[in-house]
């Protein structure tokens, strides 16, 4: 899955080459030329073929699962960023990761509908969230995905509130899922407080605060279980 994950952010980093250098992002090497796109594109498709090779040797639902997964991160890089499809495609490249996980185990248990259902919201909502600092820019460059259309018709503010309801969906999600355990109910004050600053904050820190949610809900998913007894 590592594999997979890098494959997608070269392959991404190789098709904005252009756009990010025309943005002035001194932060992407291969916008400012210190590695060239070919190179890029020859890792990204390694890295690709590695992935699918690897889950391949553990089974066929691994790899049925991860090409699903990776699969919808090259449709996104490919195009779909720019489309009201975009959140689909995260809700593709997140909600199967609890059957991926599940798949590796003796067995292959059954994941949780609870647990799918979780990733899937983190997955959406993290979509949001990782359009924030580049709204302006991607509205520039012509990049409409599904947050920037919502933030082109009601908002920065409206992205910044679908962010975190969906965020805190997935948390409250598990927190009944656990039977209240102790932990999910202290991950979820933990992630009320964080949306509370996120809410109040400016520059940065809304985007800071948001993916400290989603990581509270990835804590909550390892604790809850994502499989089946």
């Amino acid at each position: 899955m590592l594999a997979g994950q890098l494959s997608i952010g070269w392959s991404n980093d190789a098709l904005d080459a252009a756009r990010d250098a025309a943005a002035g992002r001194t932060d992407k090497p291969v916008a400012t030329g210190v590695i060239g796109v070919r190179a890029v594109w020859i890792a990204a498709l390694t890295a690709l073929a590695a992935a699918v090779a690897m889950a391949l040797a553990v089974s066929v639902l691994t790899a049925i699962l991860l090409v699903v997964v990776i699969g919808a991160g090259w449709l996104y890089n490919l195009g779909g960023k720019a489309t009201p499809a975009s959140g689909l495609l995260y809700l593709l490249g997140f909600g199967p990761l609890p059957a991926y996980a599940a798949s590796t185990l003796p067995g292959q248990p059954l994941p949780t509908w609870y647990a799918t259902a979780a990733a899937a919201l983190v997955g959406l909502g993290g979509h949001f969230v990782n359009v924030l600092p580049d709204l302006a820019a991607d509205r520039a460059t012509g990049v409409a995905g599904l947050p920037q259309r919502v933030g082109a018709r009601w908002g920065a503010g409206a992205v910044r509130a679908s962010a975190l309801v969906l965020l805190l969906a997935a948390s409250v999600l598990l927190l009944v899922a656990s039977g209240f355990h102790a932990v999910a109910v202290a991950g979820l004050v933990v992630a009320v407080l964080l949306a509370v600053v996120a809410a109040v904050g400016s520059g940065r820190v809304p985007f800071a605060a948001a993916f400290g949610i989603a990581a509270v809900d990835v804590v909550l998913l390892m604790v809850v279980g994502y499989v089946q007894a």
